[in-house]
């Protein structure tokens, strides 16, 4: 998808049916409201809140009226799927969010500079596909060593710690920096 562009139709979709999201987008579609990325993505994670039933059926049927104008999007494009990010940002999290899309219906904020870090350097580590993103964030050196001690305890495979090490590590010499 498109983020803006079907954010912008979506919106009109809530609108049309009296309907109205307030939330914390992630993610790909975040970076791209941001403008760190144009790229297409696959869905729209929602932090927060948990999507009402309404809500995700609207996103059902705009993602069915979508299909017919040939943009594949999935029914769940719409999702709660990185929820369980929440119990492990950085304290004051909440403080830092800005505001990404302001619509008639829908209005989005997405995570601060330090937790976006935190949440795509964690996806890096974890599932090794989020490095296009991490580049184009461009963390510096500093940002790094920040993350590296807010990261390592992220899982208990005794493993993970030199895991993170060696992830940061790699994606340091990419950007030239030295840890």
């Amino acid at each position: 998808m498109k983020p803006l562009e079907t954010l912008a139709a979506f919106d009109h979709y809530l609108a049309a049916r009296a309907l109205r999201l307030e939330g914390v987008v992630i993610g790909g579609t975040a970076l791209n409201l941001l403008g760190i990325v144009s790229r297409t993505t696959r869905d729209c994670d929602l932090l927060l809140p948990p999507l009402s039933a309404a809500v995700v059926e609207a996103a059902r049927a705009f993602a069915a009226e979508r299909r017919g104008q040939d943009e594949a999007l999935a029914d769940d494009w719409l999702n709660n799927g990185p929820a369980a990010l929440v119990g492990q940002l950085p304290k004051g999290w909440e403080s830092r969010l800005q505001l990404v899309f302001s619509g008639q219906a829908l209005e989005l904020q997405c995570l601060g500079r330090q937790e976006l870090l935190f949440s795509k350097l964690f996806a890096l580590c974890d599932r090794s596909i989020d490095l296009g993103d991490c580049l184009a964030l461009a963390p510096s050196a500093e940002e790094l060593r920040t993350q590296l001690p807010l990261l390592e305890p992220q899982d208990e495979n005794p493993e993970w710690p030199a895991h993170v090490r060696a992830t940061l590590a790699d994606l340091a010499r990419r950007l030239g920096h030295v840890l």
